[in-house]
Formats: structure tokens, sequence, C-alpha cells
């Protein structure tokens, strides 16, 4: 089992900063990414988590998924 969790539905004004406060509630968030369009620069509307242990990422995912961010319910998946 890997440590990167997949983030859908990711508010568009949403940083990183943003999600690993969001992901701190469920363990040590090592990394961040939010990807990016190429062609506007924009983001995509998801993202990728890293956490510190197997045991935060199982917690992430049934503490976080449908949890809001801005309003929004956030998909949480290995």
């Amino acid at each position: 089992m890997g440590n990167r969790l997949y983030v859908g539905n990711v508010p568009f004004a949403a940083t990183k900063e943003t999600l690993a406060d969001f992901f701190a509630q469920a363990g040590t968030v090592t990394d961040v990414q939010i990807v990016m369009d190429k062609v506007t620069g924009r983001p995509r509307g998801f993202a990728f988590v890293t956490m510190a242990t197997d045991a935060d990422v199982q917690n992430a995912i049934s503490v976080l998924h449908g949890k809001a961010i801005e309003g929004r319910p956030v998909t949480v998946t290995e």
C-alpha cells in the first residue's frame, strides 16, 4: 500500500497550504501536489497528498472522505 492519496473535487481556490492543513487532521502530511492545466495554468480540480504512514492514509480516507473544503465535499481515495 502506498502513502499517496488522490483528492478529487478540490476547490479551484485551494492552495497547497489549505490541503496540508486539512489533511493534517488525519496525520502527518509529507507532500501536496495540486495538478495544474498546462495550457491555462489553472488548477484542474484534483490533487495528490502524500501522508507519512499507511495508518495516516487509512485515517485520512475514513475521516476526510466527503468532508468539505471551502464548501466542496472532496473525494479521498488511494
